[in-house]
Formats: structure tokens, C-alpha cells, sequence
């Protein structure tokens, strides 16, 4: 992929604001015929530029009302260590987002739970659970203040 013009960065800032828009939309708003859209559009995705499409739910309005920000030390860096607890972690069907951190710990999670109960059984069940872990600690979100799905072109 060659480096993204002015028209492939309109075509991924209208995605972002609205993944459903039709070609013909999105051809009128980025200002491009239907069929050089669309051949741009396919281009972005192949490239891998577009990595998917997916709908946002709401955590709240499917009863997960607690977000809770988990920070993990492992017992070594070894890349075996590494493998193995990352193979894990992505079985764990509450685990959001997963970040390779550098600093005092070794990972950081979002984690989703419905409740304090919930975040119990997720906790014993699941993140203790994980391969070479040694600490685990976790911080409450009291409220989401920006969750930004875009970001800015």
C-alpha cells in the first residue's frame, strides 16, 4: 500500500462516522464516481487499512455495567511466558482489550462484568487462572468519560 492521499483519508473518515453507508453515499460524499469508490474502498480493505467492520454495543444496555482495568505482572519476559499467557488471555470472553505494556507491569486489561459478583467469578475463574501470573491488580471505572471508536484523520 502506498501512502494514503487526501481522497482515501475522507473515504476512512466517512467509514468511521458510518460503517453502513451504501457506495453510492459514500462515492457522493468523498466525490469520486461509484465504481472509482468502490475500487478504492476494496483497495484500503486489501491492504489491510480497513481491518474490519463490527457493530458497537452498548455494554450497559447488555447488562455489563462495570469496567474494570486490570493490571498483570508475570513472573519473567521469557517468550515462552509471553506466548502462552497471551494464548490464554484471549479465551477469556470478558477480556476486552489486552496491551504488552512497558513499565512496572507487564500487561493491562479492560475487562467487562455485569457486577462486583461477576467480576468475582472472572477474577477466580479466569485472570487467576492465567498462565504465570503473579499479580494482579484491579481498578473500578466509575465512569466512562471518552470512548472514542474513531480515530481523527
Amino acid at each position: 500500500m502506498t501512502a494514503l492521499d487526501s481522497i482515501d483519508l475522507a473515504i476512512l473518515k466517512a467509514l468511521q462516522e458510518n460503517g453502513r453507508m451504501t457506495n453510492a453515499d459514500l462515492a457522493e460524499k468523498v466525490g469520486l464516481s461509484a465504481s472509482a469508490c468502490s475500487r478504492r474502498h476494496d483497495m484500503l480493505e486489501k491492504s489491510g487499512v480497513i481491518s474490519g467492520y463490527h457493530a458497537r454495543l452498548s455494554h450497559k444496555a447488555i447488562e455489563y455495567k462495570m469496567m474494570v482495568i486490570v493490571h498483570i505482572s508475570l513472573s519473567g519476559q521469557f517468550a515462552k511466558t509471553l506466548t502462552e499467557f497471551e494464548a490464554a488471555v484471549k479465551r477469556c470472553p470478558n477480556v476486552l482489550v489486552c496491551y504488552l505494556m512497558s513499565g512496572e507491569y507487564d500487561y493491562i486489561l479492560r475487562v467487562a462484568a455485569k457486577d462486583l459478583e461477576d467480576y468475582e467469578h472472572i477474577h477466580r475463574d479466569w485472570l487467576s487462572a492465567l498462565p504465570h501470573v503473579v499479580k494482579i491488580n484491579s481498578s473500578f471505572a466509575l465512569r466512562e468519560i471518552i470512548d472514542r471508536p474513531n480515530v481523527g484523520l
